[in-house]
């Protein structure tokens, strides 16, 4: 690097975002995700003692899958490269693989490569870094918002360990957003800016877990606020909503607070009280609350609280979803109190959510062999071979359409997971399934 590279490197430090600036260069630096590199947890020993295989983070926007990247960019032995899914061709992975082979063949050094939204490479360019992955050429580090399972090569998942990043926490970004402020440093400190205490509140929850939403907010109020006449920037509640342009929602002067009325307003369509119910919406449509918040509530209650008591509660939830998105306010309200006063007054059943929380436990807990064998696909050449399909029966050529077969694992023949309730269309299922059983 000469002078002029080194200036130009420089002034692209100073003059980079602040959410770039602040991004760790150790793993002891890294804000949340403790539950894969909490001290002791098997990502934090392998980067720790430089031993990494093929890893793919999975997570939101701004949860910290390049700062991870990074951190192990800074702490391995092993050369470090890095290309954009969105922009990379054959020719950029060519050259990878080639500086690769020439790292392990000259140097006995390994490469590292990371791929930076893996999800938008297509089957081909995924299929061309295999076999290098496979030998060992290159360690993979794919970062993706899309969950892998159905976005990347079955064959690269294989070989890898995926990593789920979770949102971050509110205390998480307050954090975040303190050491921006206050670390001179890499963050703002040197402007001698000052935030209170209900901004920061404020912006750690309307981030919604994005560390970079939070931390754009928290640079553009200080470069953009006077300072006052004790020559401090002061961030007020005022500038934080103006500068991440979310109204900020105030409930009444009793103080009642975002989160009471929201579950007060879940717990009323649960509880089949429309009238509560509607109350609450008023209330947090008054306040300025986003109408996509709130459509998303109804949602997650038509199938938690309703579920198959009355399945049309969630066609109507999800229809009125997208209808707030094209109508807009003020005739949202409309859309809004009709699905919340459906859904309040539909039967309940939550025999839905007892049904996956069983089977998540079983799938958690208990080893299972695989899938009983004829079951399994039997749609290619020589399946018979295998035993695969073998003695499936096709129901619709029962009577009934129905006819007596084990479709669990050997291990879980007997268990119960779905018990549909007496409430609403659930009786007609419980009905149904007595039907088909009788002799």
């Amino acid at each position: 690097m000469d002078l002029f590279d080194y200036m130009r490197e420089k002034n692209k430090e100073q003059e980079s975002p602040l959410a770039s600036r602040l991004r760790p260069a150790k793993l002891e630096e890294v804000v949340g995700q403790e539950h894969i590199i909490g001290e002791g947890k098997l990502l934090y020993r392998a980067i720790k003692a430089d031993k990494l295989s093929s890893i793919i983070f999975y997570g939101p926007p701004g949860t910290g899958k390049t700062t991870l990247a990074k951190v192990i960019a800074n702490t391995t032995s092993a050369e470090f490269m890095q290309i954009n899914a969105t922009s990379a061709g054959k020719k950029d992975m060519e050259d990878v693989v080639a500086k690769a082979k020439n790292n392990a063949g000259m140097y006995g050094k390994k490469t590292i490569l990371f791929v930076d939204e893996i999800h938008r490479f297509n089957k081909g360019q995924q299929d061309y870094l295999l076999p290098f992955v496979e030998d060992g050429t290159i360690i993979l580090i794919g970062a993706t918002t899309e969950n892998p399972y159905f976005e990347v090569n079955g064959a690269l998942i294989s070989r890898s360990i995926v990593f789920e990043l979770k949102t971050l926490s509110i205390d998480n970004i307050k954090t975040l957003i303190l050491r921006a402020v206050n670390d001179v440093e890499k963050g703002m400190g040197s402007y001698k800016a000052q935030i209170d205490n209900d901004a920061l509140e404020f912006l750690a929850d309307i981030s919604g877990g994005d560390a970079r939403l939070a931390l754009n907010a928290i640079e553009l109020g200080i470069l953009t606020t006077d300072r006052s006449e004790d020559g401090i920037i002061h961030i007020t509640l005022e500038v934080a909503s103006e500068c991440i342009q979310k109204r900020v929602v105030r409930y009444d002067k009793t103080g009642d607070n975002h989160y009471d009325t929201v579950s007060a307003f879940i717990k009323s369509m649960r509880g089949s009280d429309p009238d509560a119910a509607v109350y609450y919406l008023a209330k947090m449509l008054y306040a300025g609350e986003d109408v996509r918040f709130i459509a998303r509530r109804i949602m997650i209650c038509a199938a938690e609280d309703v579920s198959n008591a009355d399945p049309q509660a969630l066609v109507v939830a999800v229809s009125a979803a997208q209808a707030v998105e094209r109508v807009g306010m003020p005739e949202s309200q409309i859309i809004l109190s009709q699905a919340v006063t459906y859904v309040a007054s539909a039967p309940k059943s939550n025999s839905a959510v007892e049904a996956i929380s069983k089977a998540m436990e079983v799938v958690k807990n208990k080893k299972v062999n695989g899938v009983p064998a004829h079951l399994q696909d039997a749609h290619y050449k020589s399946s018979e071979k295998l035993g695969h399909g073998t003695g499936y029966k096709y129901a619709h050529i029962y009577p009934k359409h129905y006819v007596e077969q084990q479709y669990l694992p050997d291990e879980l023949v007997g268990m119960k997971f779905y018990e549909p309730s007496d409430n609403g269309y659930e009786k007609n299922i419980k009905e149904y399934f007595r039907y088909i059983h009788e002799d």
